[in-house]
């Protein structure tokens, strides 16, 4: 399973991007999917999931509201639309699959496949 993510970017505040995440095969077919980031200095930290349905979503408080996780089956690829972007959400956005049959994982461990990492850097 590979996963590639891609869309990152250097955005001012209040600006949006859309950062997307292309599987080989049919990787997310019947996994739940994620999202995570890391800023500089710090742990990687939990920002969305989509449940395998995809009829589920889950957001971390600090992005609610402003970011949305779809999948797009057709295409193969996961998508975190982020709207009204903050300098605090920049950061290295990694896409993940959800282990087994988890539903909305959000611990790093309820992953287990990652992409490689885009960035997002958001000006004040």
């Amino acid at each position: 399973v590979q996963l590639q993510a891609s869309g990152g970017g250097l955005v001012q505040a209040g600006d949006s991007l859309r950062l997307s995440c292309a599987a080989s095969g049919r990787a997310f077919s019947g996994y739940a999917m994620g999202w995570f980031r890391q800023a500089p200095g710090k742990e990687r930290e939990f920002v969305a999931a989509l449940s395998w349905s995809g009829g589920s979503t889950y957001y971390a408080d600090s992005v609610k509201g402003r970011f949305t996780i779809s999948r797009d089956g057709a295409k193969n690829t996961v998508t975190l639309q982020m709207n009204s972007l903050k300098p605090e959400d920049t950061a290295v956005y990694y896409c993940a699959r959800g282990r087994g049959s988890r539903w909305l994982p959000r611990a790093n461990d309820e992953y287990d496949y990652w992409g490689q990492g885009t960035l997002v850097t958001v000006s004040s």
